[in-house]
């Protein structure tokens, strides 16, 4: 996780973009485990550390020294990818009903896409508030819960009630987070061209 506001370079080939690269092109990988029967577990266990990974390169871009503006970028997909991915294999498996899937990836890709369009028509972009990093780690450790109760691994019917919970909980927190980067958004907008990229409180 990268601070709001952090200075970036513009180096491309890091070792903290090498682990969100890493990251992505392990996501068709768990989903494939996920869905296969038989090594439903293998594909749980390696969601668990494509989502338990996501504070690694940002830790790492910080200690090293090499924030960089493609890590920035790399880092929140990572992570939209990875949930997207492991709750459609899931609605796919039948642990999760398609309604649910969508209250999340609906929303990601409406954030997503008005990200894109700031950048592309004013070469601006916005950090990612804290508010929208805990509800992706909540997502997330939701996500492996009903994985786990819905494979039926001990004490399963713990892990689904445990796992709603912070699903609902994780899917609030985003919609918030999501009132949040509208007003970053509009104002980023209105800027434009001038000015130093826009700061803000970690919320």
């Amino acid at each position: 996780m990268q601070r709001p506001g952090e200075r970036a370079s513009s180096a491309i080939l890091t070792v903290p973009n090498l682990i969100s690269l890493a990251r992505i092109l392990l996501i068709p990988v768990f989903v494939v485990l996920l869905l296969h029967d038989g090594t439903e577990r293998a594909g749980l266990l390696l969601f668990a550390v494509v989502a338990a990974s996501d504070w690694v390169d940002g830790y790492v871009a910080r200690r090293t020294g090499h924030v960089s503006e493609l890590g920035k970028l790399l880092d929140p997909t990572a992570d939209r990818l990875a949930i997207g991915a492991g709750l459609i294999a899931l609605a796919v498996a039948g642990a999760v009903p398609l309604w649910a899937v969508l209250l999340v990836i609906v929303r990601d890709v409406v954030v997503l896409a008005a990200g894109i369009a700031l950048l592309v028509a004013k070469g601006r972009r916005i950090d990612v508030r804290f508010l929208g990093k805990v509800a992706t780690f909540t997502l997330m450790v939701s996500i492996v819960l009903l994985a786990y109760g819905h494979f039926g691994i001990p004490p399963a019917s713990l892990a689904r009630a445990l796992g709603w919970i912070g699903y609902a909980v994780g899917l609030s927190e985003s919609y918030v987070a999501t009132v949040f980067y509208a007003t970053d958004l509009r104002e980023a907008w209105q800027a434009g061209d001038a000015g130093e990229e826009l700061g803000r409180p970690p919320l």
